[in-house]
């Protein structure tokens, strides 16, 4: 077999580089598991190199069974001997055989995440600590950013020695780490941590390791943390034949410990080491290329790449401005059925990317008004999230208690003490008497068997009862948020102060918003039509046995996939990039990195999409187009409009009275650039709707012609513009641009 056919030259001088450290940077879609593969064959086929002295290394169980896949394609049987294996999985290997050098059995045990809050809670509890103020799952989170920056629980002490809180969490990081070792345990991190370990403590095992693996092979090298970026120089310290791959424009996981330094420092690690760029494309057409080329390069301090390919031209980007979210999906309904039509396309060649979650809720109920199939990737469907479920079962039960399927769900969540025997003994009794468990628990205290916790049975009865009164007089969306407040919902997720958790606030938040476009389109405002209106959605099944989907995902769950036509949506300031993320140039870069990974995920067709407003969270806002829109030359774009919903969708060239403008060269909306900026330099075009900003101040009273009457909480400088807070009656919090939101004073 020929291992260089079909190989480009980059790809071929990555393959024959023998001896030495080499960084491959891969561009999107540059074939890099080919290079990686084809270098592994081509090490033992033409070099003699032994198969079990390569070791390859991936992040996930699924790119590590495709690696292996194509090494048995290639070399055959003789590759079974080489290590290819995640880092955890390789780790776990290593510690099996020699963990008792360390003091822990062999028969170690592997906590999982369950397992893992159970021993903090049990920390927390020996040190009499109150699980309020030190919610276990932010502990765990903090436990593990420490482990991935290889920091102890004897250093954590030392480095918050003044710091009353975090002193108080090292006792439970310190804590932690005996408990599991009691219980022969180790958690993720410890696997990866404890192997540093055994190495530094055993030369001769180190020596054994470093000696067996005279190449190592480390995929997606910029994902990599402090710990796991110390592992593979120890295990490389004898031979530096490392080969690392990597894209430090695709670093996106800063958030969850990735360290960028890692690859852009390798030089830096290994003086000698040999660079290769591999920049030819083999996903995308020119045009994309070009559009990603432009994002990316406003990152300072990067490896400088091009992406170019053989694909000359394309489909120009289409930006399509809508007027709202709903005018977004239903834009994007109607273009997906319409490309299906005229150009023969399936469901499953489109894949729509949004920043968060919870913008996944205005898309899918317009795809099933369609009747278009879909399926959410690297997260649940909107309705079917834990938090929604919890927060519809309430409303079930407020509507009707003698929904006892919906009650179990809710009568213990969040926490009141109400137990699994409390709630079956109430259950069986409900059957033998042949009423609702809510009937029977409104008389706990007439039954011995529930005598014990009948107070708190009868606490929970009185707050649903009170519900039920204000259900009767207020709005679906107003008895939305006093559930989640007086239940203790929203309050038990903000003490949790986790990434996870907040994602789960913003989706509870979103359903708020479901229940105010309720409300606006339904004379019938009761909770009895708001809960049949979402069981139809939520109840819809797969729609197509032949596994023909729509995918709709995060940017971040589209990193190494690849679509036909791409939807990049809610491109605004404030949504992508996020506010946090806008004062953070760190976090700013990560975030243009991860515009740059949407764009390449499209191979024939892209969409990019804004609108002038939009509802998140149960908050209005009317946002600027995106800075990364901005970035992108005009010359790319095909501009077009999305009409009025009721109107039905206008063609490309039917400008709304509303329409934002190009300007100055590259696209330029309503957006002032930074002086890193493509359009730096180019000015601030004002769209039409634009008026000269008046005068306002925090306390101002105003009137607004959707929202009536507010007032102004919050004020803060956004380039041209002014971005306020407004509290309405009855309307809630709504962000506005000072310039757009045409607000009267009232005196």
């Amino acid at each position: 077999m020929d291992l260089l056919k079909g190989l480009n030259k980059e790809q071929k001088e990555a393959v024959l580089h023998k001896d030495g450290p080499l960084l491959i940077l891969a561009g999107a879609g540059s074939g890099k598991t080919r290079v990686l593969t084809h270098r592994i064959a081509y090490l033992i086929e033409k070099e003699n190199v032994y198969p079990s002295s390569i070791l390859a290394i991936t992040f996930t169980n699924k790119a590590a069974r495709e690696m292996r896949e194509r090494i048995d394609g290639l070399v055959g049987d003789e590759g079974g001997s080489i290590w290819v294996s995640t880092f955890h999985s390789m780790c776990v290997r290593i510690l099996r055989r020699d963990i008792d050098k360390i003091d822990y059995g062999k028969n170690f045990v592997i906590f999982d995440y369950s397992d893992q809050q159970t021993v903090v809670k049990d920390c927390i509890k020996e040190l009499k600590l109150n699980d309020k103020n030190y919610p276990p799952k932010s502990i765990l989170e903090m436990i593990g950013k420490a482990k991935d920056e290889m920091i102890t629980p004897s250093t954590y002490t030392k480095i918050y020695s003044n710091n009353y809180r975090m002193k108080t969490i090292a006792q439970i990081y310190e804590l932690y780490q005996k408990k599991l070792k009691k219980n022969n345990a180790l958690d993720f991190d410890d696997i990866i941590i404890l192997t540093i370990k055994l190495l530094l403590d055993n030369p001769s095992i180190a020596q054994y390791y470093q000696k067996k693996f005279q190449y190592i092979l480390v995929d997606e090298y910029q994902d990599t943390n402090t710990a796991q970026y110390s592992l593979i120089g120890l295990l490389s310290k004898a031979h530096k034949n490392l080969c690392v791959v990597g894209d430090d424009d695709q670093s996106i996981y800063g958030w969850r410990g990735a360290n960028i330094r890692n690859i852009l420092d390798f030089e830096k690690d290994f003086g000698d080491a040999k660079v290769i760029k591999l920049e030819q494309n083999y996903r995308s057409t020119q045009i994309i290329l070009d559009a990603a080329n432009h994002v990316i390069k406003n990152n300072p301090g990067r490896k400088d790449k091009q992406l170019w390919t053989a694909k000359v031209g394309g489909n120009k980007i289409r930006y399509i401005e809508c007027s709202n979210e709903h005018e977004e999906a239903h834009f994007i309904s109607k273009q997906i059925k319409e490309l299906c039509g005229k150009e023969n396309k399936s469901y499953k060649d489109f894949a729509i990317l949004y920043r968060m979650n919870a913008m996944s809720r205005v898309l899918e109920d317009n795809l099933m008004k369609e009747g278009i199939s879909y399926r959410i990737f690297g997260g649940l469907k909107f309705y079917d999230r834990k938090e929604i479920k919890d927060v519809i079962a309430y409303l079930r039960v407020i509507e009707n208690p003698s929904d006892d399927i919906s009650l179990k769900r809710i009568i213990n969540e969040p926490k009141r003490g109400i137990g699994a025997v409390t709630v079956g003994t109430a259950e069986d009794l409900a059957n033998q008497k042949g009423v609702s468990i809510f009937t029977l628990i409104s008389s706990a205290k007439e039954f011995p068997e529930l005598r014990r916790a009948s107070e708190k049975l009868e606490d929970f009865v009185s707050l649903i009862r009170s519900f039920r009164i204000e259900s009767q007089m207020v709005n679906v969306s107003e008895i939305i948020e006093d559930v989640i407040k007086r239940t203790g919902i929203l309050d038990g997720y903000e003490k949790e102060d986790t990434s996870e958790a907040q994602q789960r606030i913003e989706n509870i938040k979103e359903l708020i918003s479901v229940a105010l476009d309720f409300e606006s389109a339904n004379e019938d405002k009761s909770l009895m039509n708001f809960l049949e209106s979402v069981s139809l959605v939520s109840d819809v099944d797969d729609m197509d046995e032949e596994n023909d989907y729509i995918t709709l995902m995060t940017f971040h769950s589209a990193k190494g996939l690849e679509f036909p036509v791409i939807f990049m949506v809610g491109m605004e300031e404030g949504v992508f990039p996020g506010h946090k993320s806008m004062s953070s140039p760190t976090e700013l870069e990560e975030e243009r990195r991860l515009c740059y990974v949407g764009i390449t995920r499209a191979m024939e067709t892209l969409y990019i999409t804004s609108t002038f407003t939009r509802t998140l969270y149960g908050n209005t806002t009317f946002n600027r187009v995106s800075r990364f829109v901005g970035e992108i030359p005009q010359k790319y774009f095909e501009l077009g409009f999305a009409g009025d919903e009721k109107k039905g969708h206008k063609a490309a060239d039917s400008k709304p009275k509303n329409a934002r403008k190009w300007g100055g060269g590259a696209f330029n909306p309503t957006i002032s650039f930074n002086s890193k900026s493509s359009a730096s330099s180019k000015g601030f075009t004002a769209p039409k709707g634009f008026t000269i900003p008046k005068e306002y101040n925090v306390g101002d009273k105003v009137r607004h012609k959707k929202f009536g009457e507010g007032i102004i909480t919050h004020k803060e400088k956004e380039e041209d513009d002014f971005m306020l807070e407004i509290h309405f009656k009855g309307s809630g919090m709504k962000r506005l641009m000072a310039g757009y939101a045409r607000l009267d004073k009232v005196n």
